[in-house]
């Protein structure tokens, strides 16, 4: 049989309810409440039954369930879906340590909604981004569901508390024309056909690369892991990644990552001209493999690639930084990526089409990042190779058949 006492502490009058329980050693347990009004709410409610029937009762503290959750991601995987890479794993611990940090005064089947605004005020109030305070709380919201759906505790008293952070598509994305487009394909093609064979051999890789990149739409870290078995008759079949960390090659970040991408035959004929004359036997079966048989590593290809055909067409810009003004690139690699997204919806690309070619999970990241372009126009089918579509006069002779 349950009973109310009242308690006198430092945090003034509150009202404990004491209860019958079997997992614990003394036969009861207890919950406080600020008001009697919610202690008896509590025992009348039957929620008393319900606590001593939950399942794991091991787990009593904050700390133990976010263990938990961290093991589950990593061995078993979160929802069904397979456990996380260890990049991802190392992410989590790092979110997971500011969730421990954090001194919970209640037991994990005490807290209240108000306990985790509580958290999320302590977040905001820490040396740390915003956006990094959004990621610990939405982490700790993971962790809250997952003990629910286990059993562990008997709802998710996380559920309506946010920390709501500029989005980083809120700003319009930075997408190139189609004439800077032409003109980087147009620098590429320069810079491949140059008589220094200095300049010339590391642009054998890097045009086919930057083509391939515009007409692909495809991340940065999915096609340096292209494999030369995923290079078929019309297009490429996107179907791995290297990892954030860059130490290793990974299934795509999320299932709808894995598509099927038409190129144009231009594009098509260079990525496989260079893979089956240039690239070397590596154990990743790689299209554009580095010197010592792995993946290019992103940062090189910006520096080394990207960058050089930028400054060749002229697309850089000056801008103020640390003090002192600087000439740059005006685009990044991922920039890309955006003006392939620019042509489907400027060539009457179905929704949902944009959104399975940019491997987009939901379809509401497709209307956040490109919705601006949208607008009131009718979205119809359309051809590929965005490429063949873009230039009306060849901007230069195929490497391909030059070789």
């Amino acid at each position: 049989m349950a009973d109310i006492r009242k308690r006198e502490g430092k945090k003034g009058t509150t009202y404990q309810v004491r209860y019958p329980s079997k997992t614990t050693k003394s036969g009861y347990a207890f919950k406080t409440f600020s008001t009697l009004k919610e202690a008896r709410a509590f025992v009348e409610s039957g929620k008393v039954a319900t606590q001593d029937s939950l399942v794991h009762p091991e787990i009593k503290t904050v700390a133990q369930a976010t263990d938990r959750w961290l093991k589950i991601c990593e061995k078993e995987g979160l929802n069904g879906r397979e456990p996380v890479t260890r990049y991802t794993y190392q992410n989590y611990k790092y979110r997971a340590d500011f969730i421990r940090q954090y001194e919970w005064d209640k037991s994990l089947h005490e807290l209240t909604t108000p306990d985790v605004v509580a958290f999320r005020s302590w977040l905001l109030t820490q040396d740390i981004s915003r956006d990094l305070a959004g990621k610990v709380l939405s982490t700790f919201h993971s962790v809250m569901k997952e003990m629910t759906i286990r059993g562990v505790i008997p709802h998710n008293v996380a559920v309506g508390v946010s920390i709501r952070s500029d989005s980083r598509y809120q700003q319009p994305t930075v997408i190139p024309g189609k004439a800077d487009v032409m003109a980087l394909l147009q620098a590429a093609d320069a810079l491949a056909n140059e008589k220094n064979q200095t300049i010339a051999k590391p642009w054998q890789r890097y045009r086919p690369m930057l083509y391939l990149a515009a007409d692909s739409g495809a991340r940065p870290q999915e096609y340096l892991a292209l494999a030369r078995a995923a290079v078929e008759d019309h297009g490429v079949r996107v179907e791995r990644a290297v990892d954030g960390s860059g130490r290793k090659i990974s299934v795509t970040k999320t299932p709808a990552g894995r598509r099927f991408i038409e190129l144009s035959a231009e594009t098509l004929d260079m990525v496989r001209h260079y893979g089956n004359n240039h690239g070397i036997e590596t154990t990743h079966d790689l299209v554009f493999p580095a010197a010592n048989g792995q993946w290019l590593c992103r940062r090189n290809w910006q520096r080394r690639g990207f960058n050089v055909a930028c400054k060749k067409a002229g697309l850089m810009e000056t801008v103020e930084e640390g003090g002192e003004t600087i000439e740059r690139p005006k685009y990044r690699p991922y920039d890309l990526r955006h003006f392939f997204a620019s042509m489907l919806i400027e060539n009457n690309v179905n929704l949902k089409k944009i959104q399975t070619l940019m491997g987009h999970t939901n379809i509401e990241t497709t209307l956040n990042v490109y919705g601006h372009l949208l607008e009131d126009e009718k979205l119809q089918r359309q051809e590929a190779g965005l490429i063949g579509t873009l230039r009306q006069n060849s901007c230069g002779e195929s490497v391909a058949n030059a070789l």
